[in-house]
């Protein structure tokens, strides 16, 4: 069976990063009821519950990076389903921890379905809150597994300053800074670091 080259040296790359660890980030600011729904302050955006995922994030600067990415791989209308589907999404700050390059790579229209492979991993059908995924670490011994969208598996534990983070298959690891912004289409929570799922074999 072969491997993916590119995400073999994706991974290689990467892997001095895996021991780092994440800056707490603020949590999100209050939210308020509005007629159209209810609103929550993210990274300076008004995040609207009635709006879904790709409308949502397209109003904020700080996700810029993700958005151009998504498009890239096809991937919007995904986003915009009716879902319901929880997303993981990296900020602009995750982005630029990767590598010099990495992403100019994935962003090449011969890389799309490299690219569609690691933005799906970010994301998990149905509503998953932050309260769902601590009820199934507490229930499985401090450390709970769910399937991405994309096939592979995620890792989620919650460290000693009570933060959920997510383990990738190459042991990244990815805070949850900010958590629970409803959307119409499912849920949206904040992470500090691009996660990285293992080469699958074609």
């Amino acid at each position: 069976m072969k491997k993916w080259p590119l995400f073999i040296l994706f991974i290689l790359t990467t892997s001095f990063l895996f021991a780092q660890k994440a800056t707490v980030v603020n949590p999100v600011n209050d939210t308020v009821k509005a007629k159209w729904g209810k609103i929550k302050i993210v990274d300076g955006a008004a995040m609207i519950s009635s709006n879904d995922i790709i409308e949502n994030m397209a109003l904020s600067k700080e996700y810029t990076v993700l958005i151009n990415a998504i498009e890239n791989a096809g991937l919007t209308e995904t986003f915009k389903s009716k879902g319901p589907i929880t997303v993981f999404a990296p900020t602009n700050r995750a982005f630029d921890k990767l590598p010099a390059g990495a992403l100019d790579t994935l962003l090449k229209p011969g890389h799309k379905f490299d690219l569609n492979y690691l933005l799906t991993y970010h994301a998990i059908a149905g509503r998953l809150s932050v309260r769902d995924i601590e009820r199934k670490i507490n229930s499985n011994n401090g450390q709970a597994t769910f399937t991405t969208i994309a096939g592979s598996r995620l890792t989620a534990k919650i460290d000693t300053n009570r933060n959920i983070v997510l383990i990738d298959e190459n042991g990244g690891e990815s805070v949850i800074s900010k958590f629970d912004i409803q959307q119409s289409n499912g849920l949206l929570h904040i992470v500090n670091a691009v996660l990285v799922p293992k080469p699958r074999a074609i």
